[in-house]
């Protein structure tokens, strides 16, 4: 790759993120620069987005339970908002052949149906690149989000099918039926393979070869591919562990993704000039979404969120329009249309999903009228009495949940954000349950089933940064006034958590050896068998 892409990719990637922005749109701007300094993609670029998308669908997958996607909300929801998003659009676009738009002029019917098809689409890369800097992946609204995106990316395959007049090969049953059945050998690979470079290979393999090849050879996308073998190997104990090896790959290569989306074309005054109104129009989507997630029961707070994931324009937009340029539909210069809005709904969305609790929090009376009457049972805040509370019961939440229950009995209960680790933990026998500490709901329920005189400790747990401080906001805002304790990875990290009034930070890295070394002198102790030279306390 150019010095100069990696370059200037970096220098917005930083600027942006120092003003609180996500790295990706410094990446967007560092696309329009390089654009208009004359450079091209080419081939190398390309290579490394298809990566990053393939990546991305398979880490999706390897998250991702089937039977959410049959859930009402998801099947629903999304045919309802495509199909009312495409008359909208066409009924906007049918208003401006009237206004002497040139690009409007010469689109028939199924023309403008066309074009509304492709912008009703909304972007799977930005929406888990958003939820996975916040954590919120497994939360309510994550997961309906994520969830109505596979469900569209379902769509837009029989659509390319259909539209291209290209069926699948006779073999794409064989390839389907050959995956279920070659899923037990999978699952023993992934036993036998070790806990380094192994697993990350094992994993490009199946994302890469018995996904997206494999669907390819028989004329199927090659993402839809790693996205089903993702799901295929989801239950498999080492899936979360292959996820997290493949993060730093498929976050370099989405760096190529967002390069081409700024590379795409170079832009005339009227392309920019209609991408501009199209853009004004993406707020239809995000009320239109958050209605139609209320009346299936989601709290407004959830659907609110959601919709913000959903608040641009997708890649498959453009996959669409190319099929109608190349069929004669559209004109060339939809392209450049489309990714002009494309890239600037990512720049206007990316702030918006920042500050989305913070607009909750302001017009929270206002939202929770379009609430519907009833609670949809993903989505529910529980009572819990307590004077301990632990947020994130993965490997280190349940280690301290079991510490604390040992040493202060019942009065210690765990929160997760995702539902499924919440119900595993319940049926072991431990008390845990559904909660997300970031949300300004949850804290109101505190407060009004009597506020935090019993709870006196905070122990936030949650694996992602910007998670643990969003909570920490949450509860001063709610007026708690106990003790919070949080984890870390990193020194600059611990720092930040003390500035805002964490009175105790634990780096998980750095004292993971102190708690080691504590645990074998006690069991030494226990068993008389304490090296000699170590002091034993005599009080």
């Amino acid at each position: 790759m150019d010095p100069l892409w990696l370059t200037i990719a970096f220098l917005c990637g930083f600027l942006v993120r120092q003003v609180g922005l996500p790295p990706l749109v410094g990446f967007l701007l560092a696309g329009f620069i390089l654009n208009a300094l004359g450079v091209e993609g080419g081939m190398t670029l390309q290579v490394a987005a298809d990566l990053g998308v393939i990546l991305l669908l398979f880490t999706i997958g390897l998250k991702l339970k089937i039977q959410s996607l049959f859930k009402p909300e998801i099947w629903a929801g999304t045919s309802l908002h495509m199909v009312l998003t495409v008359a909208f659009f066409t009924a906007v676009f049918w208003g401006f052949t009237h206004l002497g738009l040139s690009l409007f002029t010469d689109l028939d019917l199924p023309a403008l149906l066309l074009v509304g098809f492709a912008l009703s689409f909304s972007s799977t890369v930005f929406a888990v690149k958003v939820l996975e800097e916040k954590g919120e992946m497994s939360s309510t609204h994550g997961s309906a989000a994520i969830g109505i995106l596979i469900m569209q990316d379902v769509l837009a395959v029989v659509f390319l099918t259909v539209s291209t007049g290209k069926l699948p090969s006779p073999w794409a049953i064989a390839v389907l039926v050959g995956l279920f059945l070659v899923r037990p050998y999978l699952y023993r690979i992934m036993d036998r393979c070790d806990h380094g470079e192994l697993t990350i290979l094992f994993g490009f393999f199946l994302a890469l070869v018995v996904g997206a090849a494999s669907f390819e050879a028989v004329a199927m996308k090659a993402d839809l591919g790693a996205l089903i073998i993702g799901m295929l190997v989801a239950n498999h104990p080492k899936a979360k562990e292959l996820a997290k090896s493949l993060l730093g790959f498929k976050e370099l290569f989405l760096v190529g993704f967002f390069l081409t989306i700024g590379l795409a074309e170079m832009p005339t005054w009227e392309t920019l000039g209609l991408a501009l109104v199209l853009t004004l129009l993406v707020p239809f989507k995000v009320i239109l979404f958050f209605l139609l997630l209320c009346r299936f029961k989601l709290r407004a707070r959830s659907s609110l969120l959601a919709s913000f994931s959903l608040a641009n324009y997708s890649e498959f937009g453009l996959i669409v329009g190319a099929v109608g340029v190349a069929n004669g539909w559209l004109a060339a210069d939809w392209l450049t249309v489309i990714a002009i809005a494309l890239s600037l709904t990512f720049l206007l969305a990316a702030p918006l999903n920042s500050l989305g609790n913070g607009v909750y929090h302001r017009y929270q009376q206002l939202l929770l009228r379009y609430e519907a009457r009833g609670r949809h049972p993903d989505d529910l805040i529980e009572p819990w009495p307590a004077n301990i509370a632990i947020f994130g019961m993965g490997r280190i939440g349940l280690g301290a949940y079991n510490f604390m229950v040992e040493r202060c009995g019942t009065s210690v209960i765990g929160v997760d954000v995702n539902e499924a680790i919440a119900e595993e933990h319940r049926n072991k026998g431990r008390n845990v349950i559904l909660g997300d500490a970031t949300d300004p709901d949850f804290w109101d329920l505190v407060k009004n089933r009597g506020g935090f005189g019993k709870l006196e400790l905070v122990m936030l747990a949650m694996p992602k940064h910007r998670a643990n401080l969003s909570a920490i906001e949450q509860l001063r805002k709610a007026g708690f006034t106990g003790t919070i304790s949080a984890i870390a990875m990193y020194d600059d990290q611990i720092a930040e958590l003390r500035d805002k009034g964490v009175h105790a930070a634990f780096n998980f890295y750095a004292e993971a050896g102190t708690g080691f070394a504590e645990h074998v002198y006690e069991e030494a102790l226990r068993t008389g068998v304490l090296p000699s030279v170590c002091e034993v306390d005599q009080s």
